[in-house]
């Protein structure tokens, strides 16, 4: 396999950048341009070198450059990590002389397939290192590093292997169809496969959650005209995004944008206001509104509090006939010209939703009320459970996977063959494998990992 090179910091002008070299080569490239008090391939691995990088007879820079011997390295092949001074011309001037050596440069997500070709990672820690990198929150990093330290991998593997010990029993029968021997006690296996359904509706029943955290939990902001709705948003934000007015109907587009709140980033959108209305263009922007509503995880339903109390009872039976799984959270705003006691009756209207009193314009109750985003957005369930699945790939084959298990189901209520039970177990394990990349075709392996970036 040719001897691959590529930067694998940031892009743009830095203290340092890091330049990665990996294949069969490395040290014997790396070794024509640097010069240290011994040469890498005499070093000892993962122990730094200082030295220089000669561009011919002049030097380059100085350096640090550490050796990876083989298979103790990120991609399971000799490497080497040269770090330099972040100049965006020594990091490609480098790059250059590498080539020149012999190296070629790298594809993106190269790195991290080597990795898994060598068999360092599966193919879901390899997709994990992309959301490692991605994550902008404290949750979503934690969710792809419980994945890339393979908690979600010894979990398929456990159902993989409890599939096919059984597999093995039932197709031993087929060996034996004219003795009418029967290995394989089709109460223990409905046993099995009762537990491993149960096992892998939990997994897809988690990935909405898991796609949230990822992605941000989609919050939409919705009520009447002028309540409050777009102040709340540059108050969460801390930044003046939506334009304020005390004219009807100011916002007719959704407006979004991503807020991280202890550790969990939330996706906001600000809607139009809702309202009865003959213009054309605020009218779609009402329907997008209830489209928006009906995306969300959590409704964010702002009510003017100084409104009568009929009002009130009105607004918030239309939202609730409105809505189906999402949590509703109502936000009683210009509590600050209430008493504490009008607040208090105020927020008993909201019966069974869980109300905070807010001042969006004097920021008052915004903490209180991001507590209570916490609250809703299950986070806890995440940090709990040891695997949460995030990866659309991965959701759609447990899907797959788990229509195959219901068909075993099925097949040992009616007592089908052995061989159509076999062909349905088999075809759950294909399901698993497919996620950790023990049957991927080239096809699989090129679309996630052109995903990647280079350097990666």
């Amino acid at each position: 396999m040719n001897t691959i090179c590529a930067i694998s910091t940031a892009p743009g002008v830095g203290g340092i950048a890091v330049i990665r070299v990996s294949g069969d080569e490395a040290f014997s490239i790396s070794d024509k341009i640097f010069s240290g008090p011994k040469a890498l391939k005499d070093g000892e691995s993962h122990k730094a070198l200082f030295g220089v990088i000669n561009d011919g007879d002049k030097i380059l820079d100085e350096v640090l450059a550490t050796p990876f011997r083989c298979p103790h390295s990120f991609t399971g092949e000799d490497t080497v990590e040269i770090a330099c001074h972040g100049s965006l011309f020594i990091q490609q001037r480098i790059l250059e002389l590498l080539i020149e050596a012999g190296a070629s440069m790298a594809q993106p997500g190269e790195f991290t397939q080597r990795s898994f070709m060598n068999g360092k990672m599966d193919l879901s820690q390899a997709e994990a290192v992309a959301d490692l990198i991605a994550s902008n929150s404290k949750a979503a990093h934690r969710l792809a590093l419980k994945q890339m330290r393979g908690d979600f991998s010894d979990d398929l593997t456990k159902l993989r292997t409890e599939l096919l010990n059984f597999v093995s029993l039932v197709e031993l029968e087929l060996d034996f169809g004219e003795e009418d021997v029967e290995f394989a006690d089709r109460t223990q296996l409905r046993q099995l496969t009762d537990n491993i359904y149960t096992h892998i509706k939990q997994l897809t029943d988690s990935f909405s959650l898991g796609n949230a955290i990822k992605n941000g939990i989609p919050v939409t902001i919705v009520g009447e005209t002028n309540v409050g709705k777009s102040t709340l948003l540059n108050a969460l934000l801390k930044d003046d995004k939506a334009i304020v007015s005390d004219i009807h109907g100011t916002t007719r587009d959704s407006i979004e944008d991503v807020v991280n709140i202890n550790g969990v980033a939330f996706r906001f959108i600000d809607t139009a206001g809702i309202r009865h209305t003959d213009d054309t263009i605020e009218s779609l922007g009402i329907e997008r509104s209830y489209k928006k509503m009906n995306e969300a995880d959590i409704v964010l339903l702002v009510i003017d509090s100084t409104k009568e109390e009929t009002v009130i009872k009105n607004v918030l039976a239309d939202i609730r006939s409105r809505i189906t799984d999402q949590k509703l959270l109502v936000l009683f705003n210009k509590a600050d010209l209430l008493s504490a006691n009008e607040q208090n009756e105020i927020k008993a209207l909201s019966g069974d939703s869980p109300s905070v009193c807010i001042s969006a314009k004097a920021n008052i109750g915004i903490t209180e009320l991001e507590q209570e985003l916490i609250e809703l957005s299950n986070i806890s369930i995440a940090e709990e459970n040891s695997v949460i699945v995030s990866n659309a790939r991965h959701y759609e084959a447990l899907m797959r996977a788990q229509e195959a298990i219901e068909r075993v189901n099925d097949g040992l209520e009616t007592q089908i063959s052995g061989d159509f039970l076999a062909q349905d177990i088999r075809e759950c394990m294909h399901h698993l494998s497919d996620i950790t990349g023990q049957i991927a075709t080239d096809d699989i392996l090129g679309n996630i990992f052109k995903n990647f970036c280079i350097g990666k």
